[in-house]
């Protein structure tokens, strides 16, 4: 298997959980969307398949009570959450 059939895989795989799990992520305090992509370390782009959580402002753990705080993955898919800031109609 190549690695452009492994990815695709992966994505399909996110695709799945993201409308599994989608719903339940939005109701999070922040989270302005939900979307597949590649995580980030550190500001840089990963070749990990991740569910991008689009945070309006990105909080430490601990602003956050227990009940607030995204999942770091689920079902073996990284969540990553990212600082989009607000969404607006224009």
């Amino acid at each position: 298997m190549t690695a452009q059939n492994t990815t695709q895989k992966q994505i399909e795989r996110a695709y799945r959980i993201k409308q599994k799990y989608c719903d339940k992520l939005m109701k999070f305090p922040h989270v302005v969307g939900v979307g597949i992509g590649f995580a980030k370390k550190h500001g840089k782009r990963t070749d990990e398949v991740a569910l991008i959580v689009m945070v309006d402002r990105k909080l430490d753990d601990d602003e956050l009570s227990q009940d607030d705080r995204l999942p770091h993955e689920l079902e073996g898919i990284r969540v990553d959450v990212q600082e989009f800031g607000a969404f607006t109609a224009s």
